[in-house]
């Protein structure tokens, strides 16, 4: 939603403007970070040391934060992180290995996602039996922690540059249609943000994430189904 559509909305209230303000600071130094780490370990593991040199093998999310990326998703709901410069000479076989990295950061997201659902269900029972409205909390916050980080993988798989669904296209289109593409790489994030303003991509995104995270949840339900 973002923080000024939420100031402009009729339904404000301290604890929503609360609720969203601490959900984007854990996208901002927990999620996107993470994202941007697995791009840097997996790209350095299969041969490129850029990552590395570049300080980008870390979650330290300071290593990571573009500081407009971040206001960006505290006023409008979306931004972004810095992102992790690879160089596909050092790569074995740079068409395979560069679609390895660009997946690695969805991957890590949607583990975070998985994660969180297990810590979820884990603390479900305590919940039920104790009634703590500390608990409650800590389990809404998981909540959007899976819903964000799933939110997040299925975003940036959508293959338009600068995404990292775009880096897949890298091994799959020919060298001179890709790089031709890329020239507009600029103008086509600019239009790319403008869809998210404007809502285009609510419903296709909202329809894959929420089938993604419904299966993630049912996988992580199974180990406390058993026990139960």
């Amino acid at each position: 939603m973002g923080l000024l559509r939420l100031l402009l909305s009729g339904n404000l209230n301290i604890w929503s403007v609360i609720a969203y303000i601490l959900s984007a600071l854990a996208v901002i130094f927990l999620t996107l970070p993470v994202h941007e780490f697995a791009h840097g370990l997996t790209a350095t593991k299969l041969g490129d040391p850029t990552p590395r040199y570049e300080g980008r093998v870390t979650i330290n999310p300071f290593a990571h934060i573009d500081y407009i990326g971040a206001a960006c998703i505290l006023l409008f709901g979306f931004g972004w992180a810095k992102p992790v410069q690879v160089n596909t000479n050092y790569f074995k076989n740079p068409k395979r290995d560069m679609a390895i990295t660009a997946v690695a950061g969805p991957l890590a997201n949607i583990l975070m996602a998985f994660l969180a659902l297990l810590l979820l269900n884990g603390l479900i029972p305590a919940l039920e039996a104790t009634g703590s409205q500390v608990l409650y909390y800590v389990v809404i916050f998981f909540s959007y922690l899976a819903q964000i980080n799933v939110y997040l993988a299925v975003f940036n798989l959508i293959p338009i540059p600068p995404l990292d669904g775009s880096r897949l296209l890298w091994a799959i289109l020919p060298y001179k249609q890709y790089y031709a593409l890329m020239r507009y790489e600029r103008y086509i994030f600019y239009g790319l943000l403008a869809l998210i303003w404007l809502g285009v991509l609510d419903t296709p995104l909202a329809f894959l994430s929420g089938g993604l995270l419904k299966g993630l949840s049912y996988v992580a339900e199974l180990p406390f189904r058993l026990i139960g």
